[in-house]
């Protein structure tokens, strides 16, 4: 829809790329979010600064690692375009494994439980990935599949787009921004009188993980893999494999059975 925010004209033109602003705005809405609730939680600042930055890093480097893994087909005749982070090619799934590997790792090393950490993380990874699929909806990728509905998009023929264009589309990156502001929401609610630690986690999986299961039959981009093609897709299998892990663990926290 709008893939370059603006060029500057210096050293042959820099682009600056609407996907790239965007996701960065959702990393920092996050992250303020999170310190904002830190104190309730008896967390300082300054934690919540340092492991967000950990966090930052390891999702960019797990969402990107994953979508090469994906698509390695793309990169056998230009390697160095894996570098090219700024032009999108990131797996939402792969960042947030990432993030959770580091956060496990920091907690441990901080001595603080994980869960805790988790919970008081989870609203603004819902809300950092509501604005970063916004970032989708103007660099064109995760594009929805063609359709008659009034409930459509038509993307115009602008440069470096990657949807179709003139033809209209299932909205899907604009379903699943409002899906994770939802989640955001329901999630910032529930943590005001959250019984035990962890529940924000798996509610967070939970939902979005149902959400993206259903959300993924409604987009066509090239860029997914499928296990079952044009049926089941990587994000599907991850997607049902997180779910049911989280019920089971939402289920013995709830009764009060140690994970």
């Amino acid at each position: 829809m709008w893939p370059v925010l603006l060029e500057i004209p210096i050293f042959g033109g820099i682009r600056i790329y609407t996907y790239g602003v965007l996701v960065a705005i959702g990393f920092l809405a996050g992250i303020y979010w999170t310190v904002h609730e830190a104190k309730k939680a008896g967390l300082s600042k300054e934690i919540i600064m340092d492991l967000a930055f950990y966090i930052v890093l390891s999702a960019l480097i797990g969402s990107r690692i994953l979508y090469i893994l994906t698509n390695l087909d793309d990169y056998s005749a230009n390697p160095f375009d894996i570098l090219k982070i700024w032009k999108g090619g990131l797996v939402f799934f792969g960042g947030l494994l990432g993030a959770i590997a580091m956060s496990l790792y920091y907690s441990r090393k901080k001595r603080i439980p994980f869960l805790k950490l988790a919970d008081l993380f989870m609203p603004g990874v819902a809300l950092g990935h509501a604005i970063g699929r916004l970032g989708c909806f103007a660099a064109g990728c995760c594009h929805g599949r063609p359709t008659d509905s009034f409930f459509s998009i038509t993307f115009p023929n602008v440069p470096l787009t990657l949807a179709p264009a003139g033809i209209p589309l299932f909205p899907s990156q604009i379903m699943e921004s409002l899906a994770a502001f939802l989640i955001f929401l329901f999630l910032a609610f529930q943590s005001r009188k959250k019984k035990f630690e962890g529940q924000i986690l798996f509610l967070y999986l939970i939902i979005y993980s149902i959400a993206r299961i259903i959300l993924e039959y409604f987009r066509n981009d090239l860029a997914r893999s499928y296990l079952i093609p044009h049926w089941f897709s990587v994000s599907q299998a991850i997607s049902l494999g997180l779910v049911l892990v989280a019920i089971v663990a939402y289920v013995q926290k709830s009764k009060g059975i140690k994970t």
